[in-house]
């Protein structure tokens, strides 16, 4: 009996790594070195410092992950612009729609026609729009 006890062994905890990371090496920073590596390690997203500076060591990559705020928001804005711009062409033909079975032929071209008014100043909108659209994505979008 004391002998199965004996050769038994229990299988809790962690299991061993195959290549443990056994060797440690300490180096010193100044404050501006220091400075820099921490800007750098923030840049690269990297969760684990251990691990960035590793692969700055060995592999000399360093991925950098910069999220333009403004960018973003202009972004946003302009989605929220094109859902709009959705909207007002569902209701852009709802109305014509209407026009012709609500009123007569006369009426609803005269109505027509101050419409198409409003449309051609919105496309012009549009254009402008877009020109603003090109002209950030040159000046303020690295690619």
């Amino acid at each position: 009996m004391e002998n199965k006890n004996n050769n038994y062994k229990k299988k809790g905890g962690r299991k061993p790594k195959m290549n443990p990371s056994i060797h440690r090496h300490v180096f010193r920073l100044t404050d501006q070195e220091n400075d820099r590596l921490i800007s750098l390690f923030e840049m690269s997203g990297m969760t684990n410092k251990a691990k960035f500076i590793v692969s700055v060591l060995f592999s000399n990559e360093i991925k950098k992950v910069s999220i333009d705020k403004g960018s973003v928001d202009f972004y946003m804005r302009l989605t929220s612009l094109y859902t709009q711009f959705r909207s007002v062409g569902v209701n852009y033909n709802q109305i014509v729609k209407l026009l012709y079975s609500h009123f007569s032929e006369k009426k609803a071209a005269a109505f027509l026609f101050k419409l198409e008014r409003q449309t051609a100043e919105m496309a012009l909108l549009c254009q402008k729009i877009i020109e603003i659209t090109q002209e950030f994505n040159r000046h303020h979008l690295k690619k």
